[in-house]
């Protein structure tokens, strides 16, 4: 049995949205317009994403903000699919780094290597969107759509995403995996935002609160900070 703290995150696809120089009329665009451009964009710029090194802090809390554990360092990508992480310090609780953090760090890694790869990209095999709203997240505007699963799987999640209007790109998710994690956990609710870095929308922050039997209410939290990105011209992926 899993101990309770043992967390994989979801691998929610989309991290890799960035600005293109194609445009799209403006115009009311309907749900499926909306999808297949986030697709269609999404599959360019990873095309065009060669390289990025970014700072990491993992966190574990309780409610009132008390660190249990905590580990920083440096996640380096590589593509197609390299991903090392280089720890620089680690604090508190060391069976909650052995047992939460460090299994959530590699599995990171492994899934980018192609092991334990579950496809859980924001597509039309996966999900159903449909478009309920506009908002304006940091300054960004932004669709909103509702997020539907296709099939109950944990590495999927229901609830709802922000889709930039003018580059299609995820700006922020927000929902709960389609399937339980495991006994232990109870539930678990994530927000992930995203920020643009050298064209690219890059994950920002992840917290996740977890419901965990007989442990109560725990956040996780990932902060991403410092990216230095190597890409090819974005201008040159899009004309092809």
């Amino acid at each position: 049995m899993k101990h309770p703290f043992t967390i994989r995150p979801l691998a929610l696809g989309a991290a890799l949205a960035g600005s293109m120089c194609v445009t799209v009329h403006a115009q009311a665009l309907g749900s499926g317009q909306i999808f297949a451009q986030l697709v269609d964009r999404n599959q360019m710029r990873a095309r065009g994403l060669l390289e990025y090194t970014a700072d990491r802090v993992y966190s574990v809390l309780d409610p009132g903000g008390k660190v249990h554990a905590r580990i920083e360092g440096r996640m380096e990508f590589e593509a197609p699919e390299s991903k090392t992480f280089v720890t620089k310090s680690e604090a508190g609780s060391a069976i909650v780094r052995h047992l939460a953090l460090k299994p959530l760090i590699a599995s990171e890694i492994n899934a980018a290597r192609g092991k334990d790869r579950h496809d859980s990209a924001i597509t039309p095999a996966n999900y159903a969107l449909e478009l309920i709203g506009e908002e304006e997240v940091r300054t960004h505007p932004c669709y909103v759509l509702r997020v539907s699963p296709k099939r109950a799987d944990k590495y999927l999640f229901e609830g709802k995403v922000w889709i930039d209007k003018q580059d299609f790109a995820v700006v922020r998710i927000e929902g709960h995996p389609a399937a339980n994690l495991s006994f232990w956990i109870k539930r678990a609710d994530f927000v992930r935002d995203y920020e643009k870095v050298a064209g690219f929308w890059l994950p920002l922050k992840d917290e996740t609160v977890v419901q965990v039997r007989m442990y109560g209410k725990k956040i996780l939290t990932i902060d991403h900070a410092d990216y230095a990105v190597r890409a090819k011209a974005l201008e040159a992926e899009s004309r092809r």
